[in-house]
C-alpha cells in the first residue's frame, strides 16, 4: 500500500461524489436495464373497486393472444406462496391476519390491488393481454375515513372492530399532572399520506437456476438483506436458494424497504414458467399500489404550570393503515409515538396509538417515518400552548428543552437520548436566521394589511436500530475492496465509505471500491434506512479498517481480509432548528415562503457537502408535503392523485433558498461518533412551515390548519375566519 494523506483527514472532507459520473453519463445500471436471454415482461390486472368480493377472473381471451405464456390469479398461487411477515414488536398488538396476500383471493379491498400477473414474450403483449382479463367483483361499501373503522363492516373478517394495531406506552402520574396544572392546552393535526414518488419506480427480473435451484432477483430497492429475509418467507425458500441483488436504484424514501406483492408474484411467474421474467412499474401504478407515507392524526394534549413549565403530555394516535399489513406498516406511528414528548424535559406522558384498516393502499415509512408527524405535532401544540400562556413561544421553548447537561436523558416515553445540546441548535438557527428582524419584518408587512408569519421548530431523530457488517480485503495486487451491508439509493455511499476507509489506512479514497447489494456476496447484514447508514455501516467499515491498519503496522503482508460486525449499544439520536418565514396572498390564498435556515447535529460528519445535500434534498420534499402534495379518496374509495397531473411534486421554482448548517455533537454509542442526517430536513421543515403559517393566519382568529397549505385550502380558512368576525 502506498501512504497517502494523513490518518483522519478525509472523513470532514467535503468530497464531491465519484458515482455521479456514471449516472451523469447514462452509464449507470438499473433492473430495467437488465436482459437475460428468454426473458418474458410482466404486467399486472389491478382491482378497479376499493372493496369486494372477488368472484371470477377469466383469462380465456388474455391466453388466446399471440406471445401471452400465462395469466396467473391467487387460485394459482395459492400453494406456492405464504403470507407476507408482519412486525409485531413487544407489548404491541398487531392482527396479523391482515397480511397482504401476493395476489387477491376472495376479496379485494383497495383499487389497485394485484389481482393476477400476465407474462407474455414483450411488454406490450402482457399490457394488451390484461386488459382482456375479465374480473368480477360483487362490490361491497368502501370503509374510506379512518374515524368510521368502529361502525364499519369488517374489511378483514377476522378482525371484527376493523383494529390492526393497538398500543400504550409511558411513564409517571400523568393524571395528577393534569388535574394539578394551571393551563391544559391541546391541538390536533393530521399528517395527511403521502405518495413517495421516487424517480425510478420499482423492478425487478427473477432468474431460475434448476440446476442450482437458486432463484435470483434483481430488485429496485432499498437493501438486499430485508428483501431477502422477507421473501425468503413468502417464497419458502432457504437464503441459499435466493438470492437478491440489488444494482444502481433510483430513489426509495422508504419506499422500497419491504418486499412487496409484486415481487412475490414476479419470482413465482419465473419459477411456474422456467424463464426469466421481469416487470417494470409504471408511475400510475406506484401512485396506486406502492405503500404510502403517514397518514396519521395526533391529538396532543400539554399540561402546563404557573411558569410555563410542561409537566405532562397525553396524546392519541389514529393511524389509517390501509387495507393490509406489510412488515414495516407498524414502524410510523409507533415511531411517532415514542418521539411524541420532543426535545422537552417532560416528567410524566402517556400516548396511545390506534391504527385501523381502511380500504386503501397500506402504509409504510415514508423519508422520516413518524419523525416528522410528531414533530409536526409537539411543535404545533407548544406553539398553542405559548399563545395561551401569552409567551413568546422561543421562552417556553428554552424554559422546557433538555438541558445539554442532562445526557443521557429517558424520556417519559422510554427513549434512552445519548448526547445533545438542543439549545445550542436552537440558538445557532435563531441567530443564522436573525430571528428578531424576521419579527421585526413580520409585523412591518402586517401594517401594510398583508398576512406574514414566521416559524420556529426544534426536533429529534431517532436512528435506525440494528447491526451492520463491513468485510475489508487488500488483494496481493494491492485492490483495496470494502464489501458493506449498506445500499444506496442516492446518498453517495461510494464516496463517504470510501473516506472512511482512506482516513483509516492512510490511502486516497479512490483507491477504495466499495461493493454493495448482492446476497451471495454480502449475505450478512441489515440495510439502509431510518439514517442509520454512516452510523452504523460506517462504523462497521471504520472498525474492520483499523483492524487491517494494525495488521499492516504488525508487518503481516497481503491478502489480507478483514470482517466486523458492528451492533449499536443503544439508540442515537440527532436533533436539530429550523426556522422560515411565510407571506399569504388573502386573495388567492398562495403560501409564499421565505428562506428556511436548517441547523442538523448529526454527529460526527464524514462528508459535508453530501450531509448538505440531504439536507436539502429531505427540505424540498418537505415543501411538496406542505405546500401541494395530497392524496384523496371518493366515498367509493377510488383514489383521486394516480399520476403527476394529479398529485403536484414541488419544482425547483417552489423550494426556497435553503441555509443549511452542520453541528457535531459526537454519538458515544458508535467509533465514528455519527449519528445520521438523512431524514433530518423531513422532520424539522414541516413543523417549522407549518408554526410560520398558523402565525400569519392568527390575526385572524385562526389556531391551526392542517397541511397541505394549498392555496384552496388557505383561502377558505381566510374567508371562513372573515365571516366569523363579520
Amino acid at each position: 500500500m502506498t501512504s497517502g494523506v494523513a490518518s483522519g483527514n478525509w472523513v470532514g472532507a467535503s468530497l464531491a461524489r465519484v458515482e455521479d459520473e456514471r449516472f451523469l453519463k447514462g452509464e449507470a445500471r438499473f433492473v430495467g436495464d437488465l436482459k437475460l436471454p428468454g426473458m418474458l415482461h410482466a404486467t399486472f390486472v389491478r382491482s378497479l373497486v376499493a372493496h369486494g368480493t372477488l368472484r371470477r377472473v377469466d383469462a380465456d381471451a388474455a391466453l388466446a393472444l399471440t406471445g401471452v405464456r400465462a395469466v396467473l390469479t391467487g387460485a394459482d398461487l395459492a400453494t406456492l406462496a405464504h403470507p407476507f411477515p408482519v412486525m409485531a414488536p413487544p407489548g404491541v398488538q398487531v392482527a396479523t391476519v391482515a397480511a397482504h396476500p401476493v395476489l387477491a383471493r376472495e376479496r379485494v379491498r383497495y383499487v389497485g390491488e394485484p389481482v393476477a400477473i400476465v407474462v407474455a414474450a414483450t411488454v406490450e403483449q402482457a399490457v394488451d393481454a390484461a386488459e382482456r382479463v375479465a374480473v368480477a367483483v360483487e362490490e361491497l361499501p368502501a370503509l374510506v375515513d379512518p374515524h368510521d373503522a368502529g361502525e364499519a363492516p369488517p374489511i378483514h373478517p377476522a378482525v371484527r372492530d376493523n383494529v390492526l394495531l393497538r398500543h400504550r406506552l409511558g411513564t409517571g402520574d400523568v393524571e395528577s399532572a393534569f388535574a394539578t396544572a394551571r393551563t391544559i392546552v391541546r391541538n390536533r393535526v393530521e399528517a395527511p399520506r403521502l405518495i413517495a414518488a421516487p424517480l425510478e419506480p420499482r423492478a425487478v427480473l427473477a432468474a431460475h437456476d434448476p440446476e442450482t435451484d437458486v432463484l435470483t432477483l434483481w430488485l429496485s430497492a432499498q437493501d438486499q438483506h430485508r428483501q431477502l429475509a422477507g421473501l425468503c418467507a413468502v417464497l419458502g425458500r432457504e437464503p441459499a436458494r435466493l438470492r437478491i441483488v440489488v444494482p444502481d436504484v433510483g430513489g426509495a424514501f422508504g419506499s422500497k424497504g419491504v418486499p412487496q406483492a409484486e415481487s412475490a408474484a414476479v419470482a413465482l411467474a419465473a419459477l411456474r414458467l422456467g424463464r426469466p421474467v421481469t416487470w417494470s412499474e409504471t408511475r400510475t401504478e406506484s401512485s396506486l399500489a406502492v405503500y404510502q407515507g403517514r397518514g396519521l392524526e395526533l391529538d396532543v394534549e400539554l399540561a402546563l404550570d404557573t411558569d410555563g413549565r410542561i409537566l405532562a403530555l397525553r396524546g392519541r394516535i389514529l393511524a389509517d393503515l390501509g387495507a393490509y399489513l406489510y412488515a414495516s406498516t407498524p414502524v410510523a406511528p409507533l415511531t411517532a409515538a415514542s418521539l411524541l414528548t420532543g426535545c422537552y424535559a417532560v416528567a410524566a406522558a402517556e400516548v396511545e396509538v390506534t391504527g385501523v384498516a381502511t380500504n386503501k393502499v397500506p402504509t409504510g415509512p415514508y423519508r422520516g417515518a413518524g419523525r416528522p408527524e410528531a414533530a409536526l405535532a409537539i411543535e404545533r401544540v407548544v406553539d398553542a400552548a405559548a399563545a395561551e400562556l401569552g409567551l413568546d413561544r422561543v421562552e417556553l421553548r428554552r424554559r422546557n428543552t433538555i438541558p445539554a447537561s442532562d445526557f443521557p436523558h429517558r424520556t417519559a416515553l422510554g427513549l434512552e437520548l445519548d448526547s445533545g445540546d438542543y439549545l445550542g441548535a436552537l440558538d445557532d438557527a435563531l441567530r443564522i436566521a436573525d430571528w428578531d428582524e424576521l419579527v421585526a419584518a413580520r409585523d412591518r408587512t402586517r401594517a401594510t394589511g398583508r398576512l406574514a408569519g414566521v416559524g420556529v421548530a426544534v426536533y429529534i431523530e431517532r436512528v435506525g436500530p440494528g447491526f451492520e457488517t463491513a468485510r475489508l480485503t487488500l488483494g496481493a495486487d494491492g485492490d483495496l475492496v470494502l464489501r458493506t451491508g449498506s445500499s444506496p439509493h442516492g446518498q453517495g455511499h461510494e464516496t463517504s465509505f470510501a473516506q472512511i476507509v482512506a482516513a483509516e489506512l492512510g490511502v486516497e479514497p479512490a483507491a477504495v471500491t466499495v461493493r454493495f447489494g448482492d446476497s451471495f456476496e454480502i449475505p450478512e447484514g441489515t440495510g439502509t434506512f431510518a439514517s442509520r447508514s454512516i452510523t452504523v455501516g460506517g462504523s462497521a467499515a471504520l472498525l474492520a479498517a483499523r483492524r487491517l491498519r494494525k495488521r499492516l503496522e504488525a508487518g503481516e503482508q497481503p491478502p489480507l481480509e478483514e470482517f466486523e460486525r458492528f451492533e449499536l449499544p443503544g439508540p442515537v439520536f440527532s436533533f436539530g432548528a429550523y426556522v422560515t418565514s411565510v407571506e399569504i396572498e388573502p386573495e388567492t390564498g398562495e403560501v409564499a415562503l421565505g428562506r428556511i435556515v436548517a441547523v442538523d447535529d448529526c454527529g460526527r460528519v464524514v462528508n459535508p457537502l453530501l450531509a448538505d445535500g440531504q439536507v436539502v434534498g429531505g427540505v424540498a420534499q418537505s415543501v411538496g408535503e406542505c405546500l401541494t402534495e395530497q392524496t384523496g379518496w371518493d366515498e367509493d374509495g377510488q383514489p383521486l392523485a394516480v399520476n403527476f397531473y394529479e398529485y403536484h411534486l414541488p419544482t425547483a421554482q417552489s423550494v426556497p433558498p435553503v441555509t443549511s448548517v452542520l453541528r457535531e455533537t459526537p454519538s458515544p454509542f458508535n467509533p465514528l461518533g455519527a449519528k445520521g442526517v438523512g431524514e433530518g430536513g423531513s422532520i424539522g421543515t414541516p413543523a417549522a412551515i407549518a408554526n410560520a403559517v398558523a402565525d400569519a393566519l392568527a390575526p385572524l382568529g385562526v389556531r391551526h390548519v392542517d397541511p397541505p397549505f394549498t392555496p384552496a385550502r388557505i383561502w377558505e380558512t381566510i374567508r371562513s375566519a372573515e365571516r366569523r368576525g363579520r
